[in-house]
């Protein structure tokens, strides 16, 4: 499917105005791009929530949405305005970035369209994070932190900092103890998705965080380079039996399992 065959509108929260693109019908799912925005590689991964039988909703938070991911130009745009921008927190500790209050609005908005027992998320890369942030509303049953990257992993501090409050992990802890679970994606040997970050995510959750850990070393099994990033979308293999394969039937399991089974 292409940007074209889905519906667009926009959505106002606290005199912030974002495009939003959606397609699908059943239980709203929140696929938050990562750089450069909205690519086709993040589309495709939005049909298949669709056709499982979700409401795929893509906001969009930077750049032009429909463009390649490899564009110089728009990856030099989305990375100047992610830099820049408030809205994002690119080293701050022990905060989440105020962008998910404007998401958490969109999430509480797209339960009441779109009916269901509650949300997914899904966060790529910059957002990755934001799907954790977002458990502090009760309407957010399978959170999907796929390659989280901020805040950046300067000191050691920073490469186990989960990218929310203390207060909010509290809550967190608490979703996760009445049974909702976090599922984690990362590849090994990527640096921007610091191995302690998982480690922390267990150490805090225990069981309720799923970590996928897809190995990326020198030498592995399935030929994945070293500089594999976005385990759903342009480092996606959908060979079977490939680990990025069944990391994203893994992803497809939760929401079925969470959004479309109690229904």
């Amino acid at each position: 499917m292409a940007l074209a065959d889905y519906a667009e509108d926009a959505f106002t929260w606290e005199r912030s105005t974002r495009r939003v693109f959606r397609r699908g019908t059943g239980p709203a799912v929140l696929v938050i791009h990562e750089i450069p925005g909205i690519t086709p590689a993040v589309l495709a991964f939005a049909d298949r929530v669709a056709e499982l039988g979700c409401t795929a909703v893509l906001p969009s938070l930077l750049g032009k949405p429909g463009g390649g991911a490899r564009d110089p130009r728009r990856l030099t745009s989305a990375f100047g305005r992610l830099c820049i921008s408030r809205e994002f927190n690119y080293f701050a500790l022990r905060q989440a970035s105020p962008v998910t209050e404007w998401l958490r609005a969109l999430g509480r908005q797209e339960h009441e369209r779109c009916g269901g027992p509650g949300i997914g998320v899904v966060g790529m890369c910059f957002s990755g994070g934001f799907a954790l942030a977002m458990m502090v509303d009760d309407d957010v049953l399978a959170p999907v932190l796929s390659q989280p990257s901020l805040p950046v992993g300067l000191t050691c501090a920073h490469r186990r900092d989960l990218g929310i409050s203390n207060e909010a992990l509290v809550r967190v802890k608490e979703r996760t103890a009445a049974g909702t679970c976090v599922l984690g994606l990362r590849f090994t040997w990527d640096s921007l998705v610091p191995a302690e970050r998982f480690a922390r995510l267990r150490n805090e959750l225990g069981d309720a965080f799923v970590g996928v850990e897809i190995d990326s070393s020198p030498g592995n099994s399935h030929g994945i380079p070293l500089w594999a990033h976005s385990v759903l979308t342009e480092d996606l293999d959908d060979a079977p039996g490939h680990p990025t394969r069944a990391a994203l039937e893994q992803v497809l399991q939760l929401f079925r399992t969470r959004l479309l089974a109690p229904s």
